[in-house]
């Protein structure tokens, strides 16, 4: 009898558990704003964007990591899209481009919190050579992509296209898009919506409620003018930081020194944040057999696919490395047919070596093998992130598909999820699962509330009879920002952070009383 009710409380708890978790899930809506727009999600598109969402909730250790590096980078982020007049929303974006990892590199050598090829980046105005690359910089980068995404909008007038213009460029959008959302204030989510602005709703719909975290850690990115040239070891002095976190923070400076000129310098204060290299913190496995050395065989599998050789002519044959193999890079979107006969190889062969679906096309930018790929990788293992498929991760590392699937007895990419740990030079032992990830716990949050995300709710602005009548007192509850507080009762962010004596802290703690002007 009690081995019954033990039983029956154990079965209890762990429903009453998974509940919890599922509670804590935002779901999607049916119809939502989005800068100028109103979207209304047809069912079908609804359950589509609601998976991505739950797989980004999956792994909460990871999901928290992420939402500290919201807490430290989007205040940033909302000020440069404000001063080019981009709607606050826009930001979620960069979440979905790089997770806000600043050395972030993608498999067509896109780099950074935006993701900027070298081209696109200095059009935009940022610096890029040998000593500075501003793409790592969440002010420059941040600026630049909102200057891109302003100039975009002014042509297809609309902000969804305008959106999904950063991943397809402006001539894609157009020839994708036509006119047909110029202008349109009520758009229709659905089957045929493109998939890159669902899988943006599916990052704010996760991460806009994650903002409650914001108001709950004291860590604060700090941005401080520097002249160069110096060195990071005597910034550290300087500022009171150790000189591993400098470098950690400042990843635009390229050779890990600053050179002449005047520079942003970032580093992160707090009570109870550790010094020590926080903010990219990737995935990375677990495994027994690489957990000993996480933080080396992630920062290996951030810097894929590598390209070598000489890079300024990539679109030729024969210029080229991709990950130590011969390969190209494609100039245009085209067919595989086409492409192949461009670069004069046989279209089979091409398919082959490439592991290339029959329903793949060739992308703009992106690398491809023309010699056979490897049964192994450089690096042990690969943690799956959200979008990816077998096919892209067997790219990325120049490993054969059929090599990687055996290695981790799994055969279709239905069967992947966000946090998998993939083998990528030996086998999966017979039997045993497929590892997830469990990140270690980063930027360490002051109070229980912080570790999951809470529903935003509106404070109170609390009249106080004592005080002068030209303010009043607003209370800070979860979830809210400067910017979000500014507007709501028609004050800058300048203005409010200068009636609280502020300075240039951007982060607000739950329950902090700030003073509001009555207009």
């Amino acid at each position: 009898m009690k081995a019954q009710l033990r039983f029956q409380l154990l079965f209890f708890l762990l429903l009453s558990g998974t509940q919890l978790l599922q509670a804590q899930i935002p779901q999607v809506p049916l119809e939502m704003e989005f800068a100028d727009l109103t979207l209304k999600i047809h069912p079908q598109a609804q359950r589509e964007i609601q998976l991505d969402v739950d797989a980004l909730y999956r792994n909460a250790a990871y999901f928290k990591v992420k939402s500290e590096r919201v807490n430290l980078y989007l205040p940033l982020v909302e000020r440069e899209l404000r001063n080019q007049n981009i709607p606050d929303e826009i930001k979620y974006l960069v979440i979905q481009e790089s997770g806000l990892v600043p050395d972030a590199v993608s498999t067509s050598n896109a780099v950074g919190f935006w993701q900027f090829k070298q081209g696109t980046a200095e059009e935009v105005g940022l610096r890029v050579d040998g000593q500075v690359d501003e793409r790592k910089s969440i002010v420059a980068s941040s600026r630049g992509a909102a200057i891109y995404l302003k100039k975009h909008h002014g042509i297809l007038n609309n902000w969804m296209t305008a959106l999904v213009s950063y991943q397809m460029g402006l001539g894609g959008a157009k020839a994708y898009f036509g006119n047909q959302y110029a202008g349109q204030k009520v758009v229709n989510i659905d089957r045929n919506t493109h998939w890159y602005f669902k899988k943006y709703l599916a990052h704010r719909i996760a991460y806009q409620p994650s903002t409650a975290i914001l108001t709950s850690s004291s860590a604060r990115l700090s941005e401080v003018q520097i002249q160069g040239p110096t060195t990071f070891a005597s910034l550290a002095k300087q500022f009171g930081v150790t000189e591993g976190h400098l470098i950690e923070f400042n990843k635009w400076a390229v050779n890990g020194k600053v050179p002449a000129g005047s520079f942003t310098l970032f580093f992160v204060k707090g009570s109870g944040l550790p010094e020590g290299p926080v903010a990219n913190t990737n995935p990375v496995a677990p495994t027994e057999t690489a957990a000993s050395k996480p933080a080396k065989t992630y920062k290996a599998a951030n810097s894929f696919p590598k390209i070598t050789g000489n890079t300024s002519k990539a679109t030729q044959r024969k210029q080229i490395l991709v990950n130590n193999l011969q390969g190209i890079q494609a100039a245009a979107a085209s067919s595989p047919t086409a492409f192949s006969e461009e670069i004069g190889i046989r279209e089979k062969r091409f398919i082959k070596l490439n592991d290339l679906p029959e329903t793949e096309q060739i992308k703009a930018g992106a690398y491809y093998y023309t010699q056979r790929k490897r049964p192994s990788a450089e690096v042990e293992t690969h943690v799956v992130e959200v979008g990816e498929t077998l096919w892209s991760i067997s790219q990325k590392y120049g490993v054969r598909l059929a090599a990687l699937k055996s290695k981790n007895r799994i055969r279709k990419d239905a069967e992947l999820r966000p946090g998998m740990v993939l083998n990528l030079k030996e086998p999966r032992q017979r039997g045993t699962e497929i590892p997830m990830y469990s990140e270690p716990e980063a930027l360490p949050t002051s109070t229980t509330q912080a570790a999951t995300p809470a529903k935003v709710e509106q404070a109170p602005v609390q009249k106080v009879e004592t005080q002068t009548s030209s303010y009043s007192f607003h209370t800070v509850s979860a979830g809210e920002t400067l910017f979000s507080i500014s507007k709501r009762y028609g004050m800058s962010v300048e203005e409010l952070k200068q009636l609280n004596s502020l300075g240039s802290q951007n982060l607000i703690t739950v329950g902090q009383k700030l003073r509001i002007l009555n207009r």
